[in-house]
């Protein structure tokens, strides 16, 4: 009679059960459950190291996917103009809360006389980057976040980058054509009614339900109406300019040489209203 086979691992305790894997005998002890028979300890241990953990991905590509990565540069780059304001103005001996009296901040703004009297012509996108106080950029900033991410997805990275940077020229074209010439304006706001201009060219245009961005532009507008300091003409030039920027992006959906056609020529006429506008506004002074 053959002797009977003990544990590989514990000489002194006969079995009968071999692993499934490497046909060593294993006690119950050492034994693991498989989906067929037994496994010993040794190839348990062998069949998880060849399995990879599954990576993370960083927390920055994390919320680039989420939110996307042209509306958290956009963020950024705000976040980043107004703490370099709130420096020089500490440098300057004035509070940092009260950046809008840093010299940056001068240097960045809008006036319709300073763009074409000076010849200052990038006031008209810079002071789309520009807040006064810490409550100005957080509520542009969160606008920004909850209309451009959704955006950000529907028409493309570039296409979204464009039909913005074009929402705040906008608005600045019609500061320089109908503004007070001597009033600084500041902020992304014509940017972002810019934002849901785009908003209400996609729900005409897929034919959904317009009463929710009908109702936030009514309320916006009443805001801008009644609460003193904010440019209404600012809003309604970004509102005009995202509605003519998307407008061109969805009827040209799937033509893309007629869609940076079209985004170019647009502002081509906007950059050239405004820099006409600036010249009547000298010739006036």
């Amino acid at each position: 009679m053959p002797p009977q086979a003990t544990c590989y691992r514990h000489p002194d305790r006969p079995t009968g059960i071999s692993c499934v894997r490497c046909g060593r005998p294993i006690c119950p002890e050492c034994m693991t459950s498989a989906s067929v028979g037994f496994q010993c300890p040794e190839c348990i241990r062998a069949g998880q190291a060849s399995v990879r953990a599954p990576k993370r991905a960083p927390a920055v590509r994390s919320a680039g996917q989420r939110f996307g990565v042209v509306t958290l540069t956009l963020i950024a780059i705000n976040v980043a103009v107004f703490v370099a304001t709130a420096v020089s103005a500490g440098i300057d001996g004035s509070s940092p809360l009260d950046n809008q009296r840093s010299p940056l901040f001068g240097d960045l703004l809008l006036a319709p006389a300073l763009v074409q009297g000076s010849g200052e012509d990038w006031r008209l996108i810079t002071s789309a980057f520009l807040h006064i106080g810490i409550t100005h950029l957080a509520l542009n900033m969160l606008a920004l976040l909850l209309f451009g991410s959704e955006l950000e997805r529907t028409l493309g990275r570039w296409r979204y980058l464009a039909v913005y940077l074009l929402s705040a020229l906008g608005g600045s074209v019609a500061i320089q054509l109908f503004g007070d010439p001597f009033q600084p304006v500041a902020g992304a706001s014509g940017a972002i009614w810019g934002l849901m201009g785009a908003f209400a060219v996609l729900a005409l245009t897929q034919r959904g339900d317009v009463r929710g961005i009908a109702t936030l532009l009514a309320i916006n507008l009443a805001i801008s109406v009644f609460v003193p300091g904010i440019s209404l003409l600012g809003h309604l030039g970004g509102f005009v300019a995202g509605v003519l920027s998307s407008a061109v992006v969805v009827l040209a959906r799937g033509r893309t040489e007629l869609q940076v056609l079209g985004l170019l020529l647009l502002t081509a006429v906007l950059a050239v209203t405004a820099l006409t506008a600036s010249t009547i506004v000298v010739l006036n002074l």
